[in-house]
């Protein structure tokens, strides 16, 4: 299992003034047609915590909400990369599921992309969905070995009881016991658990358990193939590239954007100005944070 710091594209701002950026900001949303640059220029270059006082310096200065008034001035994707720059990340991460659910269909991807990639502590914090008494960082070789052996039955049987359990060890273990399980899941099947499972199971059901296998192995590997896919695959699905640039950008957005260059050999910076236009493509480079060796 690939092991990453923090190596976010946005980072705190020196020299931070809440109170001034909630005046400029005050003045862009008051100019005419909006001054869509200083929006980008302050709250792509604030962290979410800066971004969050920004918030309430601007309550307590205009008596509005600043998330409405930015939904009531701005229009487009431009739109929704600002507003959603504005939410703490687990209120972001459950706004983007309530989306996805909302409605006569369901967005299959983003609930993927979320629910595989979220630590234990983060999907608890996403409205307290689950209750997880999960560690994140411990590790059983034990129950590893016991957890492969259930995961290579339920391969193998694939009744609805084994699906179950499979689905149980996969999305309550952490991280670091499941990249021991995995192991030992070859060692006793002689099979890659991806290769496992794209055998045994289809559909969406079988797209959630790859991507929780991908997600613990390399995580940022994982987000440049949905950003990649969501750009050349999905025509530039807008939804998917702004919710991963925005819930990556104080995490692992640097290490995702260098396997994106890796693997794919156009950098996340070229691909998103080849695609994208105007005002949403300049923020979205912005939160990308490349430059012109990128392109």
């Amino acid at each position: 299992m690939l092991m990453f710091g923090v190596q976010g594209t946005i980072l705190p701002a020196p020299d931070f003034s809440p109170v001034m950026d909630a005046q400029m900001i005050g003045g862009a949303l008051q100019e005419y047609d909006c001054n869509k640059d200083m929006l980008i220029d302050i709250l792509t270059q604030r962290c979410n915590a800066q971004r969050i006082m920004i918030a309430e310096a601007y309550q307590s200065m205009y008596g509005k909400d600043l998330i409405a008034d930015l939904k009531e001035n701005l229009s487009g994707h431009f739109k929704d990369v600002m507003v959603g720059l504005m939410y703490p990340p687990p209120s972001y991460d459950a706004h983007e599921l309530w989306h996805a659910m909302k409605g006569s269909g369901t967005e299959e991807n983003c609930l993927i992309d979320i629910l595989a990639s979220r630590t234990n502590g983060e999907i608890f914090q996403m409205k307290e969905a689950y209750y997880l008494r999960m560690e994140e960082g411990y590790t059983n070789p034990a129950m590893a070995a016991q957890d492969a052996m259930v995961l290579w039955e339920a391969c193998q049987q694939k009744t609805g009881e084994h699906k179950t359990m499979l689905q149980m060890i996969l999305c309550n273990k952490s991280y670091q016991q499941l990249w021991m399980v995995f192991q030992e899941f070859q060692n006793i099947s002689g099979q890659d658990m991806v290769d496992a499972i794209n055998e045994c199971y289809d559909g969406y059901f079988q797209e959630l358990l790859v991507a929780i296998v991908l997600c613990v192995r390399d995580k940022p590997a994982f987000f440049a193939y949905r950003l990649y896919s969501a750009i050349h695959e999905f025509g530039f699905h807008n939804k998917t590239v702004i919710r991963i640039l925005i819930a990556r950008s104080e995490i692992d957005l640097m290490n995702i954007r260098k396997r994106y260059k890796e693997r794919y050999g156009k950098s996340l910076f070229h691909d998103i100005k080849n695609f994208a236009s105007g005002h949403y493509e300049k923020a979205l480079l912005a939160i990308c944070a490349g430059d012109v060796e990128d392109y």
